[in-house]
């Protein structure tokens, strides 16, 4: 039999299973010489912008030119010699002269009408025959551009003060230019009345207070509490009684101003003999004798005696003024901006010139094994004053105290030792802080102004540290 072959079971062609991880190809890090450099650059740049955000900036002020200031308003009251007039019966007044007018002796001021037919009479007939003149105008606005320019939100009062004084006024030149165009027709209706002439000459003032008669040693702190102040003024065509104020006379153009003063008024000006002042709300300035006086109160009041400009305010017994001081023109700094340095004293007759240079300096004598020499030592001048100059003190390659220069052409020597401060500020025009002298005019608690045009000194538009405390001399600035 036969036998059967074993049949093997056929084999089948496994393929292998895909793979879905992808790897990357890495790049190799190429670092080269530019790489490098500039992450160097990147790194700095950084650290620069980090360490000036964090740096403490240097403030600078510019200089400028200019002046100091120091204005200060005042109150004063006016004292002058006044005469007040009474009227001899009752009756209706009608004034004959304007406000502020001088009349001499003999002039007619004012009428008295027992029954009231002079203001009946003028009432029918000047309405249409009686206007305001060009200089009754001029006058109005005068009063109006006063009021405008002194105005006080804390005195409102004297919006009231002024609305009446401003009838009065415009009723007195109705009545005035009434009185002389209506005369002839008066006296044709045969009006009587009692006319009052002046026996006096002065100016004429219809306000009446009650310091007519007040005199310097009656001055007290009181004298100046205007909410108790009151005066009085009878406008034309007003029943008047007898004995009542009906107008005043000014028998001198001599008047003076009296002011409280501060314990710092009296050091700025208690030493003056005369006092220029500027009167608010009017273009004015006078010129007066001052002295300092003390009141019944123990208080000091300064008192500015004026012959000028009296009848412009004859009308008001308070007025608004300052006190110019001289005027001193040049630059103008901030006190902070000034501090102070030491400097040597050197002749200035010691000075020459550098052999092969423009330089100026001085010749030191420098000591060696061989002997004695001199030696040109260049040297910045900061000041002069007299017969010497201010140069830098303990410089490496400069002078220190001991030090011997010696005179040109000469055998003379002079030891260096004598020192002197001097008053500057740090100038940063090339970027770093440079002492520069000053020489104060004149100051107040903030800015002082300075000489000038010195030689060796700031000029406008320099630049300077605000804070001369904040840096060294020498020390780079950052703005």
């Amino acid at each position: 039999m036969a036998k059967r072959k074993a049949t093997q079971p056929s084999k089948k062609a496994v393929h292998p299973k895909k793979s879905k991880k992808i790897i990357r190809y890495r790049r190799p890090l190429n670092i080269n010489v530019g790489m490098i450099i500039f992450a160097l650059i990147f790194i700095y740049m950084v650290f620069s912008v980090i360490t000036y955000a964090r740096r403490d900036k240097v403030q600078f002020y510019e200089v400028q030119e200019g002046s100091i200031v120091n204005s200060k308003d005042y109150t004063g009251i006016i004292l002058r010699q006044e005469e007040v007039k009474n009227a001899d019966r009752s009756g209706y007044v009608n004034y004959y002269v304007r406000e502020g007018k001088r009349a001499a002796i003999g002039t007619r001021v004012y009428s008295i009408d027992e029954t009231g037919s002079i203001t009946s009479f003028l009432a029918d007939h000047s309405q249409d025959n009686v206007t305001l003149t060009s200089e009754n105008l001029t006058e109005l606005k005068k009063q109006l551009t006063a009021f405008s320019l002194t105005y006080d939100n804390n005195q409102f009062r004297s919006v009231y003060d002024t609305k009446y004084a401003l009838e009065s006024e415009v009723m007195e030149y109705m009545n005035l230019n009434a009185l002389d165009n209506l005369g002839s027709m008066m006296d044709e209706a045969g009006i009587s009345f009692e006319q009052v002439k002046a026996d006096q000459a002065g100016i004429v003032s219809y306000g009446v207070d009650s310091f007519e008669g007040l005199q310097p040693s009656g001055i007290s702190e009181t004298s100046f509490d205007r909410s108790s102040y009151a005066k009085n003024k009878t406008q034309s065509g007003k029943l008047i009684e007898k004995g009542a104020p009906v107008y005043k006379t000014i028998t001198s153009d001599q008047w003076s101003v009296v002011f409280p003063m501060s314990e710092d008024d009296i050091k700025a000006y208690g030493d003056k003999k005369n006092l220029t002042v500027g009167f608010s709300g009017r273009d004015l300035k006078a010129t007066g004798s001052f002295s300092v006086i003390t009141g019944t109160d123990g208080k000091s009041f300064g008192k500015i005696d004026l012959d000028k400009y009296m009848v412009q305010f004859v009308s008001d017994r308070y007025v608004n003024f300052e006190i110019v001081s001289d005027r001193v023109d040049g630059l103008k700094i901030p006190v902070t901006a000034v501090t102070k340095k030491d400097f040597y004293l050197v002749p200035m007759d010691y000075m020459t010139q550098g052999g092969d240079s423009s330089d100026t300096g001085f010749n030191k004598e420098v000591y060696s094994d061989s002997g004695t020499s001199v030696v040109f030592v260049p040297t910045e001048i900061y000041y002069s004053e007299g017969n010497n100059y201010y140069i830098e003190m303990d410089q490496a390659d400069g002078f220190k105290a001991g030090d011997y220069i010696v005179k040109p052409n000469s055998t003379e020597r002079y030891q260096i030792g004598a020192s002197n401060s001097l008053q500057g500020v740090y100038n940063i025009n090339k970027g770093y802080a440079v002492f520069k002298q000053i020489d104060v005019l004149v100051s107040n608690d903030e800015y002082y102004t300075v000489k000038k045009n010195m030689t060796y000194g700031l000029a406008v538009y320099d630049h300077i540290v605000l804070n001369a405390q904040t840096v060294n001399e020498g020390e780079l600035i950052y703005q």
